[in-house]
């Protein structure tokens, strides 16, 4: 697999509970591709692209590594995904 919707990837790296929330965030325009806002949740996404995610009072950035046929734990979450904000201090 070489693409992946954008609702689906946000919901298989457990940025966001369930799909539909995932499909609300997208509409809200809380997401960017590369810098550019997505407003559609199925809007294909590949391996390399950045997103950055606004969630309530935070923001995450997350480079793309990887998808998953289906969600697992959080450690596989995280496996398809790679955290670009530097840890707190």
């Amino acid at each position: 697999m070489d693409r992946q919707r954008l609702d689906k990837w946000l919901w298989h790296a457990r940025v966001v509970k369930t799909r539909t929330d995932a499909a609300a965030l997208v509409a809200k325009g809380r997401v960017r591709i590369n810098g550019a806002r997505q407003t559609s949740p199925g809007h294909a996404v590949k391996a390399g692209e950045v997103l950055t995610i606004t969630l309530d009072s935070r923001v995450r950035i997350l480079k793309i590594t990887g998808f998953a046929e289906r969600r697992g734990d959080s450690a596989a979450a995280r496996a398809i995904y790679v955290d670009l904000q530097p840890a707190p201090e």
